[in-house]
């Protein structure tokens, strides 16, 4: 007969959070890695239209991020320059714009809680140098 067993706290949940929450860390941290070792050589199999239209869909996903960021960076931007009195210089408008899309996802996704601990902290002393260097910007440093 099987014996089936509950765990009221931690036990083998615990553990297969901690082991997800590793292989996400590792799959990110390793996934440019092998990416840059990778040559663009077509593939023979796979028909060249078919190559395009996946070429294509990762530049317009990138394209798509990075619009979505221009635009939360120039939001930012704004009402930076509104209380800093137009201050803040517009070179900084990616920066910002990442940063805010980086926190939304955060927001909006609720990661596991090691990533989110992790991600907190880059967020976090982001924000921080970012505020200096407006500092810094306002007071013409």
């Amino acid at each position: 007969m099987v014996e089936w067993r509950t765990f009221s706290k931690g036990g083998s949940t615990m553990r297969s959070k901690s082991i997800a929450t590793w292989a996400l860390i590792a799959l990110v941290t390793v996934i440019p890695f092998v990416g840059l070792a990778q040559e663009t050589a077509p593939i023979p199999s796979v028909p060249t239209d078919v190559q395009n239209a996946a070429g294509s869909a990762l530049d317009q996903a990138l394209t798509y991020i990075d619009s979505i960021a221009n635009y939360l960076g120039q939001g930012v931007l704004y009402l930076l320059n509104l209380v800093t009195g137009d201050r803040v210089s517009n070179t900084l408008q990616k920066p910002i714009g990442y940063l805010a899309f980086i926190t939304l996802l955060l927001i909006l996704f609720g990661l596991l809680d090691v990533a989110r601990r992790i991600i907190w902290v880059g967020i976090i002393v982001g924000w921080a140098l970012l505020i200096v260097r407006v500092i810094l910007d306002a007071f013409n440093v």
